[in-house]
């Protein structure tokens, strides 16, 4: 078995807002075939205790491989956006499909189906207040995504996530600015703004959790194109 004092750990803030603060951390582990196993990945991944974690099968050719702390995942945005930032590849390939992805400026992109974002409940709230007051919902709810109009003319709307499942301890993974702060309301999830996207079928500027910024716009054929920034906070041994 791979030491993982071996493992180099890539920690990204992923959709952050124009400031450069807030966003959502992602573990990367770029050389994914020093952690060879599902159960090993899962492991780390649930010891991280970030939101996702990704393991990198193929640098050049974008191949990843996705967890949350309890489940691998064949699709997720977050992961998509700031892996194809970090590595710079015009596509990544996940269990879902080949993802397209570019870079422009400030802001990384992916475009992938919205299909592959199912599993979630969209809620709609009259006003941010009113999303504000919101409580994490019981573990086993199900995904929530909540929204509302921030500036329903200019597509402006603001929003919050919520997985369903219960609080996780931090447990012994890296602390400091990249570290996870809950599971149990997500800062950023790409997935959902894509679904969001697609149900409302018009480009969105999404503000969510505590100021992280996603940029979406609906494609052909049911995609989906997700934007953002990307920050690397620390790059560390385990």
């Amino acid at each position: 078995m791979t030491e993982l004092d071996d493992v180099t750990l890539d920690v990204l803030r992923v959709f952050c807002g124009p400031d450069g603060g807030h966003g959502n951390p992602l573990g990367v582990v770029r050389e994914g075939s020093l952690v060879p196993g599902r159960a090993q990945r899962q492991a780390l991944a649930g010891r991280l205790g970030y939101a996702e974690t990704v393991f990198v099968d193929d640098p050049e050719r974008g191949v990843l491989d996705i967890y949350t702390p309890t489940a691998r995942l064949p699709f997720a945005g977050h992961p998509c956006v700031g892996t194809a930032w970090l590595l710079d590849v015009p596509e990544l390939v996940t269990e879902a499909g080949v993802v397209e992805a570019r870079q422009d400026g400030e802001f990384s992109w992916i475009t992938a189906a919205a299909a592959w974002a199912g599993g979630r409940q969209l809620k709609e709230y009259r006003a941010e207040r009113e999303l504000a007051a919101l409580e994490v919902p019981p573990a086993g709810t199900g995904w929530i995504y909540a929204w509302a109009w921030q500036d329903e003319a200019a597509g402006r709307v603001r929003t919050r996530g919520f997985p369903g499942r219960p609080r996780l301890p931090r447990g012994d993974g890296p602390s400091g600015p990249g570290a996870p702060e809950s599971t149990a309301e997500d800062e950023a999830t790409g997935a959902a703004a894509m679904l969001l996207t697609h149900h409302l079928g018009r480009a969105l500027n999404i503000t969510q959790g505590s100021g992280s910024q996603l940029i979406t716009a609906p494609g052909p054929d049911g995609t989906v194109e997700l934007g953002g920034r990307v920050a690397l906070v620390a790059s560390t041994r385990l």
